[in-house]
């Protein structure tokens, strides 16, 4: 496989994952509750999603860049409702 190819499926895999931030989110203000989400997982994930993104600006990497922003946004709706819900 060529360098564009394993590029786009790093990409699409990590987009793929991250969206498991966006299912919870959606729950969370589905159900008015977050009773039952970690705040501390949550702010960790932010906080290693963050790191991964810089480190993919570093390396000018956009699959990275990509798929770590996409994650820490969907981070940020998930404490923005345990914010509001909790």
């Amino acid at each position: 496989m060529n360098r564009k190819t394993i590029d786009f499926l790093v990409m699409a895999i990590g987009l793929f994952g991250n969206t498991m931030f966006y299912v919870q989110a959606f729950k969370i203000f589905e159900l008015k509750s977050a009773d039952a989400v970690s705040l501390n997982a949550f702010l960790i994930s932010l906080l290693a999603l963050a790191g991964w993104a810089y480190y993919g600006f570093y390396l000018k990497n956009t699959p990275l860049i990509v798929a770590n922003l996409f994650g820490a946004f969907g981070t940020i709706l998930v404490l923005s409702g345990i914010y509001m819900y909790s």
